[in-house]
């Protein structure tokens, strides 16, 4: 893992045929690939879902806020474990 206090780092997605770039830091691109990894499927799948149900939001986010949401989410939900150590 990337030490936490990092400035963003931009990359390529592509959600639903189309290529967008998000801005994140390296922590929460470790937790994306984990979270791509525990669920066998790609970032692009993880962050397409994650797009979709932001979209779907009264309220809806930048994709990139959305996307940390999801995984602070997701660490809550487990207990705040993570392999991303």
């Amino acid at each position: 893992m990337a030490a936490p206090y990092h400035p963003p780092i931009k990359r390529s997605v592509e959600i639903a045929g189309h290529k967008t770039s998000i801005s994140l830091e390296p922590l929460f691109w470790d937790l994306l690939r984990d979270a791509a990894v525990e669920e066998g499927v790609p970032i692009n799948a993880i962050v397409a879902r994650i797009d979709a149900e932001r979209i779907a939001a009264e309220v809806a986010p930048g994709l990139a806020g959305a996307v940390r949401l999801w995984l602070a989410a997701r660490l809550a939900a487990a207990g705040g474990q993570t392999g991303a150590a």
